[in-house]
């Protein structure tokens, strides 16, 4: 019997566009598989071996004829294309709509509240890049202590602010009075905090981001887990993303090896339950800022420590390795890309060399994963439990 599960999220690394990608501007984004045509020195062994690259849609690619794990991938039901919606659909809920964007900025009315609360005028208030913006503004905002807001093609009102100007405790605080107002039809998906440091001319964005989400409209696969009496481990954004609902402890990092060293610690210490981890570098740096080789250098640093990650697994625990959504770095675009995301289930108890094809929501993980725990739900999706697990091992 499976007593933990280790869930962990690569941030944008999606295996091919949807069937409805052309309504989101994503034609032909296959975050996974144009890294691989495009990096030099590139290769993923250990992945690999896995099973990655026996996905459907990656034949040409040669994956081996024997693998170690079950694979599949996963269609998105909700609308969007953004890290709260993906991670909540992993989790069990599907939006029938997507979180509100502003491609023009966000309406006056709202903006001049937002100041009055916030005791600060507003500067930007545009569809940007992080890096861009500061460079742009950060003087400016040094100068007269306004806050720098912006947006992008995703659901986040992102507000920028250097550190010495605004302390990390103030910006969270204004981050909470954007999050209490951004509700109803202004409910994106979260509000970040941006701090940065530096001087004008080489202005840096720092560790300290934060990501204020809205809270999931009911219970999540979390929830269940948590309400069980197993513990919830969230390691990463995960807490952010959840708005720390349904988590029983939780470790903020910064970057893929800090999630991956935590997620390690985690493993080896002794409770039943469920490990969940965001590793964000590889949408928040590299994807982002179309950067193949970066993107690259990180799936392999990630491959090259998933064999101390294999070795912590217990005989009763499960691996899953799955993603959010695309952030492909070959296009012209720098936003997310409406994409299938990979899907591998690893452990003692999982059936080798097993291809589930296609599962037509990502909400299928969290059903199987409280199908594993034998929680009773009334999530949506369907689970793989009894394709996944060893002959055997389904009535225990």
């Amino acid at each position: 019997m499976i007593k933990r599960i280790v869930l962990m999220v690569l941030d944008s690394v999606g295996v091919g566009e949807l069937p409805d990608a052309a309504l989101y501007g994503d034609e032909g984004s296959n975050t996974f598989k144009n890294i691989y045509k495009h990096a030099t020195n590139f290769s993923l062994p250990n992945l690999e071996r896995l099973g990655i690259l026996n996905i459907k849609g990656f034949e040409d690619l040669k994956g081996s004829d024997t693998f170690l794990g079950s694979v599949a991938k996963c269609s998105e039901k909700s609308k969007g294309k953004d890290t709260t919606t993906g991670h909540w659909e992993i989790a069990g809920l599907i939006l029938d709509k997507p979180f509100p964007v502003y491609p023009e900025g966000f309406p006056d009315d709202l903006i001049r509240e937002f100041e009055k609360r916030a005791g600060r005028k507003v500067i930007g208030n545009y569809p940007a890049s992080g890096t861009e913006i500061i460079k742009e503004l950060g003087k400016k905002h040094m100068e007269t202590g306004d806050l720098i807001v912006y947006t992008s093609a995703d659901s986040v009102f992102q507000i920028a602010a250097h550190e010495e100007v605004i302390p990390l405790k103030e910006l969270y605080d204004i981050c909470r009075i954007a999050r209490e107002m951004l509700r109803g039809d202004h409910g994106v998906g979260r509000v970040i905090a941006r701090p940065f440091t530096g001087a004008e001319g080489n202005f840096t964005r720092t560790s300290n981001r934060k990501d204020f989400s809205l809270e999931p409209y009911r219970e999540t696969m979390l929830d269940f887990v948590k309400n069980s009496g197993r513990e919830v481990f969230a390691i990463g954004k995960i807490e952010d993303i959840f708005a720390n609902k349904g988590i029983t402890k939780s470790k903020h990092t910064a970057t893929n090896d800090e999630g991956i060293k935590e997620t390690i610690l985690a493993m080896k210490e002794d409770f039943s339950g469920l490990i969940f981890t965001n590793l964000v570098d590889f949408d928040m740096v590299y994807g982002h800022r179309n950067n193949i080789r970066g993107y690259a250098d990180a799936l392999m640093s990630f491959d090259m420590m998933l064999p101390e990650i294999i070795g912590a697994l217990k005989e009763d625990d499960l691996l899953i390795i799955t993603a959010d959504h695309g952030c492909d770095p070959t296009t012209s675009s720098t936003d997310h890309s409406r994409e299938y995301i990979p899907l591998i289930f690893y452990g003692k108890t999982i059936k080798e060399n097993n291809n589930l094809g296609i599962l037509d929501t990502f909400a299928s993980i969290g059903k199987t994963v409280l199908d594993i725990f034998e929680i009773k739900n009334d999530l949506e999706g369907k689970s793989v439990k009894n394709q996944i697990l060893k002959t055997g091992q389904e009535a225990e």
